[in-house]
């Protein structure tokens, strides 16, 4: 396994290149020396005219590999800009040498500011030692008493000047309607800031992102901010409504227009007269469906299934997507008519692995919710998250977003005897999570042929039965572990693998 030291380079350092009798070797060469390194990774912010003299002295001294990051800051003791140029330099010493790598962080070279930021990384992101050097006690790794959580990141990065973060990002004082979009990021006040700008306008509003970054909410929050506020929002999963029910579904039907017809019936655009017509997931319509759909947006009517009455509509449209639809449209899966029809104004919902400091605010908001939850449940006990476990969440990649998070979390609640939850806890229930979740890019083989069909239902029957088990067979709880939107839709899935409930 290799080891890597990574330290910025300090005045200190310098000056024992400068053979300066008070300092002794400083800092780095006394670690480098006293320690075995295959590498060594410095950040500096010196002038090339310093530190040039310094890296030839330390390797006359050590045959041990140096990389040189030169960093500009504005100030030695601005946390951002130190915390950014840190982290970029651990991504790229373990992109360089692979996810084992040993990681020693030495706190001692450097400002106050810089020692601060090693040990919040350490200790939240990344696992990495951490050394002190001086002239009398020698190397040694530096005893950290308390396990710090990178929730003290994001507040420590924050402008101190909370008013003038808002004005940059372009919020408005005061948006309500969105405080429940838990977040503090930047990429995310930046889309509050455009979705609160085209909530009082009627113009259809598309959103894109991957699963489980929270569409639904959003929409609802622009509906609330909107001045169709007191009028219907209808929730409309186009995925879930099969091809031969869709006009029935959207457009409404005479009693014994077709068999099992057995009433009137208004559609989703006459429900949602007035108000907001939420079409998730827009991209499964089937392109029968979305001819029909077009009609109606271009001529704000509609006509049930066997009737002949044109019945005015006035619904605003969200809808909703995880696809790239301009590549739908490309592949001719997607109407260009529809697409430029609903993208008047196109939001872009980051996913969380790019939402820096709002994983910690979402565990302590669904653990809440979680808690306040079950305390209606006999013998329920409130958790907590360890720090351990908390550092666990923070590093992971959540491909599933906020949903995922919530359902770990979830899990990690009913499955937890302890009050807290622990580290163990929460790796018992994400390695099978990252086992079956394939990288982006990763290997694939294929080889001589898969049963796709085969693997989805025994994957599926497996998390049906175990979800079961867990719960106790209680459907409404193993259906929210598993993200379905409700016991019928779990018990609906339960029949068409064949599990007993």
């Amino acid at each position: 396994m290799k080891s890597v030291l990574i330290a910025w380079i300090g005045r200190t350092d310098l000056r024992a290149a400068e053979k300066d009798s008070k300092v002794g070797l400083g800092p780095i060469a006394h670690a480098v020396e006293a320690r075995q390194f295959t590498h060594a990774y410095f950040l500096n912010n010196y002038p090339a005219e310093d530190v040039v003299p310094y890296l030839r002295w330390l390797e006359a001294r050590s045959r041990i590999s140096v990389t040189l990051n030169n960093i500009s800051l504005t100030s030695p003791t601005n946390f951002g800009e130190i915390y950014r140029a840190a982290v970029t330099a651990i991504d790229e010493v373990l992109r360089r040498h692979g996810p084992e790598t040993s990681l020693t962080f030495h706190l001692s070279p450097g400002t106050p500011a810089m020692s601060a930021v090693w040990i919040l990384l350490a200790k939240a992101r990344y696992q990495a030692e951490l050394i002190e050097s001086s002239v009398e006690q020698g190397v040694k790794t530096a005893a950290i008493p308390f396990d710090i959580s990178a929730d003290f990141i994001p507040s420590l990065l924050q402008r101190s000047d909370e008013r003038l973060q808002r004005l940059s990002a372009g919020l408005p004082p005061e948006a309500p309607e969105f405080d429940q979009i838990i977040h503090r990021s930047l990429p995310m006040q930046h889309l509050i800031a455009k979705a609160n700008k085209i909530a009082i306008r009627s113009v259809p509003v598309l959103l894109e992102g991957e699963s489980g970054t929270g569409k639904e909410l959003l929409a609802r929050a622009i509906h609330k901010a909107s001045p169709r506020r007191s009028n219907a929002f209808i929730a409309v999963n186009c995925g879930a409504i099969p091809s031969e029910l869709v006009e029935s579904e959207f457009f409404g039907h005479k009693k014994g227009s077709f068999t099992g017809a057995f009433e009137d019936k208004k559609g989703y655009f006459e429900a949602a007269k007035g108000g907001t017509l939420f079409l998730d997931e827009v991209g499964e319509l089937p392109l029968q469906a979305q001819v029909k759909i077009l009609r109606v947006l271009q001529e704000k009517e509609v006509t049930r299934i066997g009737d002949t009455r044109v019945i005015p509509v006035d619904v605003r449209i969200i809808a909703a997507t995880n696809r790239n639809l301009l590549r739908e449209v490309a592949d001719r899966r997607f109407r260009a008519d529809l697409y430029y029809r609903l993208a008047v104004a196109v939001l872009q919902l980051p996913p969380l692995r790019e939402r820096e400091g709002d994983i910690s605010l979402l565990v302590d908001h669904f653990l809440a919710q979680i808690n306040a939850e079950g305390e209606t449940e006999p013998g329920y006990v409130c958790k907590e998250i360890s720090a351990n476990a908390r550092n666990i969440m923070l590093t992971y990649s959540w491909p599933g977003n906020a949903r995922e998070l919530f359902n770990v979390i979830y899990r990690a609640a009913i499955w937890s005897s302890e009050k807290n939850i622990t580290e163990h806890d929460l790796k018992e229930i994400m390695v099978p999570l990252q086992l079956g979740t394939a990288e982006p890019g990763g290997a694939l083989t294929l080889g001589g042929g898969v049963n796709l069909p085969e693997k989805l239902a025994n994957i599926s029957r497996q998390h049906l039965m175990k979800a079961l088990e867990v719960t106790g067979g209680n459907k409404t709880k193993a259906a929210k572990i598993l993200g379905l939107s409700n016991y019928q839709t779990f018990s609906n899935w339960c029949e068409k693998y064949g599990v007993e409930t």
